[in-house]
């Protein structure tokens, strides 16, 4: 049962605002799908009463059983005291307009890349795509969205982590893709599976802070993964590699996109005769270069 402070939160509307303002005033961190107090008390009160983010304006201002008030406040006051981003308290996140099964095992899903894959990374793909790679996939959130959009491709997603392949089995289940998309289990293109095979695009999202960007993150970050974030001193630990292999299992005329958000200056620094391509994002987001194969090739003694 809600307590006496919250006994005259009635509406939706009430709850959202109540939870809203407790959540500032606890300082917690947003950006695991919100970047406010407001969405988040609304992500967490529509999950609670099994209603869509689109109907939020209809019903902002109904009545909600004491049941569903119950759940709001646990929820709300786990988000308060664990600090944890709340995808792990519902265990779904979206993604390019799909929704993904989540918990501690993977990040939660906010890669920019998503909005590269809905415009099927026009302009710099040019032919259509009959195999791609998502390397490091985590939840495989991005393997399936490419396996979404190009329809025609098979997708193979890959990580180094058991449980995350698990996740990433499950929403594979759950999105009806079993029969194009193959999950891997390797560190990067170390398994047999890769062995002779080539894509014409590997997208990756791999680790990519910087042991400084690491061990000042908001607790929101702490409870993820430590696998899926930290890469070394300046954060390129694992992108050097994939600079270094990807080119061997690129078709002629493929294409690399590797997320490396902040470490994006440092990589620039480190291979400044490198032309990356560095897109601009209309929703937000940065620090994610394309290369193409025959740039690949061509840098690799650089690499080395």
């Amino acid at each position: 049962m809600p307590d006496s402070i919250t006994s005259d939160l009635i509406t939706l509307r009430d709850w959202i605002r109540w939870g809203a303002s407790k959540f500032s005033a606890e300082k917690l961190y947003f950006g695991h799908g919100t970047d406010n107090s407001w969405d988040e008390a609304a992500v967490l009160a529509l999950w609670a009463i099994n209603q869509p983010w689109q109907r939020l304006d209809t019903i902002y201002d109904c009545r909600l059983t004491l049941d569903e008030r119950d759940t709001i406040l646990s929820l709300f006051q786990r988000r308060i005291a664990d600090k944890v981003p709340a995808a792990y308290l519902t265990g779904e996140a979206w993604f390019g307009g799909l929704k993904f099964r989540v918990n501690h095992n993977v990040l939660v899903p906010r890669s920019p890349v998503a909005e590269l894959i809905t415009a099927g990374f026009e302009p710099w793909l040019t032919e259509y795509p009959e195999k791609i790679l998502d390397l490091c996939t985590g939840s495989g959130c991005i393997g399936i969205l490419c396996a979404t959009v190009f329809e025609g491709a098979s997708v193979d997603i890959s990580d180094i982590s058991t449980e995350a392949l698990e996740v990433a089995r499950t929403n594979v289940g759950e999105h009806e893709m079993s029969e194009r998309v193959t999950i891997i289990e390797s560190d990067l293109f170390k398994a047999a599976e890769f062995e002779g095979k080539r894509y014409n695009l590997i997208v990756s999202n791999p680790p990519y802070v910087d042991n400084c960007d690491l061990s000042a993150m908001p607790a929101e970050y702490q409870a993820e993964p430590a696998l899926g974030l930290g890469s070394g001193v300046d954060g390129l630990d694992i992108t050097r590699k994939i600079l270094q292999q990807a080119a061997n299992f690129l078709t002629d005329d493929g294409m690399l996109v590797v997320e490396v958000g902040n470490s994006w200056v440092a990589l620039a620094e480190l291979y400044p005769e490198v032309p990356f391509f560095w897109p601009e994002f209309e929703n937000g987001g940065h620090g994610v270069f394309v290369l193409t194969a025959e740039q690949l090739r061509v840098c690799s003694d650089l690499f080395v």
